[in-house]
């Protein structure tokens, strides 16, 4: 399980994956289908989000080990920033369709 700060044009998610890349195929089309085309993502570490986002974060991790490829854990970029501290952040991933 990964977990990425994803800059978007409509803001940053904090999105949780099963997917070992951001840049794998099928989470690129998931990313796709919720209008996302071009981003800038950070991995995050997971044991971080786990830290800050508790419960939430459980029931996330349980939907990725039943089979989803992604879920989106905040959308909230004010309570994302708040959370997260830059130098947590892994190197920058730039993807454009």
């Amino acid at each position: 399980m990964r977990s990425y700060l994803v800059l978007t044009e409509n803001g940053p998610l904090l999105v949780m994956t099963s997917r070992s890349r951001i840049t794998e195929d099928a989470l690129l089309e998931s990313l796709h289908r919720k209008g996302i085309d071009k981003f800038i993502a950070y991995e995050v570490p997971v044991d971080r989000v786990h830290e800050f986002y508790g419960l939430p974060f459980e029931v996330i991790a349980a939907d990725l080990d039943q089979g989803k490829e992604m879920r989106v854990l905040d959308f909230d970029g004010r309570h994302i920033f708040d959370c997260l501290s830059l130098a947590e952040l892994g190197q920058e991933i730039h993807f454009e369709h």
